[in-house]
C-alpha cells in the first residue's frame, strides 16, 4: 500500500490547517480593526444629538421635525459615516450636561470656552457666528457703549448656561443678573421693565421681537457683548475620540465641497 504525502508526514498536514485558521483569524482581526476606524462599517449605530431652541440653528417644526442649519449639517456628515441620528431637545444646561456625562453624543452650537472644554471635546472647525448684544427697550436713553462700569447696578437678564465672554463674566458682579430659560421670558422681562437690559443674539431674538409684537418697543444696542463662533461638541474621553475625528473629517468634506456655504444662506446664519 502506498501512503499519501500528508500519512506519510501528519506534522505536516497539521500544519497546514494550523496555518489556514491562523490567516483566517488574521483576515477578521484586520476587518474588525478597519471597520473600527472606516465611518460607515460595522460600527454603525445610532447616534443621539442635542441641543435647545436655536433660532435658524436647532429647531422643532410643525410636524415635530427637527430642522435648522444644525440637524442639516448632522444628518449630512452622519449619512456619510454611515449611521443614523436621533434629535433631541432640552434647556441649554441639561443639553450641555447630557453631553458632558456621555448621555449623548453630540451637542449642537456650543461656543467654546475655557470651561466648556474641561467637559467636553470640540469640533475642529466652528459652523457659523453669532453677535451678542443687549436688548433694551426704546423709550430709554442707552447706557451701553461697551464701557462695563456703565453697567453698575443695572439688572440684566441672561439665559441660563449661555456664554457671554470673558468680560462679560468678569463684570457679572457689577450687575444684577436675573437668570430666563427662554428668549420669550428675557424680552417680557425687558418690555414689562423688571430688567433694564436682556443679552442674546441677534440671531435668536429678532424673529422672536415681530412674534411677540415688540418690534419698535425694545430694539438691539448697537455695541456688542462679543462674537462667537458656534461649534459641534463631543463626550471627553477615548470613547468618543473616533466618533469626533470622523466627524471632523466629513464635515471638513462638507465645507470643501461648497455644500456648507450654501446651508448657511438657505438659513440665513452668518458664517465664523
Amino acid at each position: 500500500m502506498t501512503l499519501s504525502n500528508d500519512q506519510r508526514h501528519p506534522r505536516r498536514r497539521h500544519s497546514h490547517c494550523d496555518q489556514g485558521r491562523w490567516r483566517q483569524c488574521c483576515v477578521r482581526l484586520c476587518a474588525l480593526l478597519l471597520a473600527a476606524v472606516i465611518p460607515g462599517t460595522l460600527w454603525a449605530r445610532e447616534l443621539v444629538v442635542v441641543s435647545t431652541h436655536f433660532e435658524k440653528v436647532y429647531e422643532r417644526d410643525g410636524e415635530g421635525v427637527t430642522v435648522g442649519l444644525g440637524p442639516e449639517i448632522v444628518r449630512q456628515v452622519a449619512r456619510q459615516m454611515g449611521h443614523t441620528v436621533r434629535f433631541e431637545l432640552y434647556p441649554w444646561a441639561r443639553a450641555q450636561a447630557l453631553v458632558a456625562s456621555g448621555r449623548a453624543d453630540i451637542l449642537v452650537a456650543p461656543y467654546r470656552t475655557p470651561e466648556r472644554e474641561r467637559i467636553m471635546a470640540f469640533s475642529q472647525l466652528p459652523f457659523f457666528q453669532d453677535r451678542l448684544v443687549f436688548y433694551m427697550r426704546n423709550d430709554v436713553t442707552p447706557t451701553w457703549r461697551g464701557d462695563y462700569a456703565a453697567l453698575e447696578n443695572q439688572r440684566v437678564a441672561v439665559l441660563n448656561g449661555w456664554a457671554y465672554g470673558a468680560a462679560f463674566d468678569q463684570a457679572r458682579p457689577l450687575m444684577h443678573v436675573s437668570v430666563t430659560n427662554r428668549v420669550e421670558s428675557g424680552l417680557r422681562m425687558l418690555a414689562y421693565r423688571h430688567v433694564q437690559l436682556f443679552a442674546s443674539t441677534r440671531r435668536d431674538t429678532e424673529t422672536i421681537l415681530g412674534r411677540l409684537g415688540l418690534l419698535g418697543v425694545v430694539s438691539a444696542l448697537p455695541t456688542p457683548i462679543d462674537v462667537q463662533d458656534a461649534y459641534f461638541a463631543f463626550p471627553p474621553g477615548a470613547s468618543h475620540d473616533g466618533l469626533r475625528r470622523a466627524f471632523d473629517v466629513e464635515f471638513q468634506r462638507l465645507v470643501d465641497s461648497g455644500e456648507w456655504r450654501k446651508l448657511l444662506q438657505r438659513h440665513g446664519v452668518d458664517a465664523p
